[in-house]
């Protein structure tokens, strides 16, 4: 099969959108690693900081429904930037915050407006790129969050570590100032699905989508992929000081390690899903993904490398799923239809993580500030039943991909 090449437009693109992506994802990845601090400095439990992240899942799902409906019915260029710079706002608001109330309503603010990038950004590659490129684009732009835990988090940290956790946010801010200002001035307007519209109105336009049967098992496919995620990430650095008795000095070294690990394998497997059978690749990463959560959740201390060695392997896996998946799930929607489906699909996606994080939040628990995580074992049975559901409705995702007549 032909896999045509990418312009030089396409290329900058590309690259624009993967550090988008960057900045949106550590601005909710940074939170794990910072868990431990956040939560002994603002005496926070572990269901109050399932709420932290929650907060920003349930507001990004409402913005997502809110803005479905208008979705397809604007330039993408316009409505990417108008949400990239509420969500810098919101990163603002949350380096400021110095209590708990002041957080979570900082990541509600956040929530509002990040939620909906991703959906966007979605809608932009499946209008600028043929289907035989998405996965190699899906790749790319996925290390976003791989290059979070190689740049990203490692840098937080040392922030954090040097000048507190709020300057971790304000380092955030100042990258997506830079990335916005090239948006401006870089990126064309996107505005070939407005004139195949059919819908008038913008209720209408979400309700004929929604109404969908094939999107809405993208939907339930996209949702799940997300649980296993917002499950256990919210907790790691938690477990990994309490639990494993790793030092804070040395949760850098873990997150560039494993962000290593998924930058090789991200490319890869964004070539391998434009070649051979994407569900076939998603059911092969989800099968380690699956083992190494089991393995990893019932830890005991063991040495720093054999951590590192462990949390590579495993988001290999995890990384391994979530490509396949979403070129799958990009390839459901008409052109007319795509930015309404992404942002029901990401609302959905976002709500269901927050779920996760609070049923994660009740399941484990930490007695007091420097006690051990209990009950991180069940977590781990609980995220592998998620991937086993998940995997039911991406193969029926893939059969619509391939047959949409099925």
């Amino acid at each position: 099969m032909s896999v045509p090449a990418f312009s030089p437009y396409q290329r900058f693109v590309v690259a624009l959108l993967a550090l988008l992506q960057f900045t949106v994802v550590l601005d909710f990845m940074v939170l794990s690693p910072l868990s431990d601090v956040l939560m002994k400095s603002m005496d926070i439990s572990t269901k109050q900081f399932g709420w932290v992240v929650s907060a920003y899942a349930f507001s990004a799902g409402i913005s997502g429904i809110l803005a479905a409906g208008f979705a397809d019915k604007f330039d993408r260029k316009k409505l990417l930037l108008f949400f990239y710079i509420g969500f810098i706002g919101g990163t603002a608001f949350c380096a400021m915050s110095n209590n708990y109330v002041m957080l979570l309503s900082a990541r509600i603010v956040t929530g509002l407006f990040g939620g909906v990038i991703g959906a966007i950004s979605m809608a932009i590659i499946a209008d600028l790129f043929a289907v035989q490129q998405r996965g190699r684009v899906m790749g790319i732009v996925q290390m976003g969050f791989a290059v979070s835990q190689v740049l990203g988090i490692p840098a937080g940290l040392f922030f954090a570590n040097n000048w507190g956790w709020h300057s971790s946010f304000w380092m955030i801010v100042i990258l997506a100032i830079l990335i916005a200002i090239s948006i401006i001035w870089l990126l064309k307007p996107v505005t070939a699905h407005l004139s195949i519209q059919h819908d008038k109105s913008p209720f209408l336009h979400f309700w004929h989508t929604l109404q969908s049967r094939r999107y809405r098992t993208g939907f339930a496919a996209t949702a799940l992929l997300s649980v296993g995620g917002f499950m256990m990430m919210p907790f790691a650095s938690v477990f990994l000081v309490n639990n494993i008795h790793i030092h804070h000095d040395d949760l850098p070294i873990i997150f560039l390690c494993t962000g290593i690990a998924s930058i090789v394998i991200m490319p890869v497997v964004g070539r391998l899903s434009d070649k051979v059978n994407k569900f076939s690749l998603f059911v092969a990463g989800s099968a380690l993904a699956m083992a190494m959560v089991l393995v990893y959740t019932n830890l005991v201390p063991v040495p720093l490398w054999a951590i590192i060695l462990l949390n590579m392997v495993m988001f290999v896996g995890i990384m391994s799923r979530m490509v396949p998946a979403m070129s799958l799930v990009t390839s459901i929607p008409t052109m007319s239809d795509r930015g309404a489906f992404m942002s029901i699909n990401s609302s959905l996606q976002q709500m269901a993580g927050g779920i996760a994080a609070i049923v994660a939040g009740s399941i484990v628990v930490q007695p007091a500030k420097e006690a051990a995580l209990l009950h991180y074992p069940i977590l781990g049975l609980v995220v592998v039943g998620a991937m086993l559901v998940c995997a039911i409705f991406v193969y029926r995702v893939s059969k619509l991909a391939t047959d949409p007549a099925s």
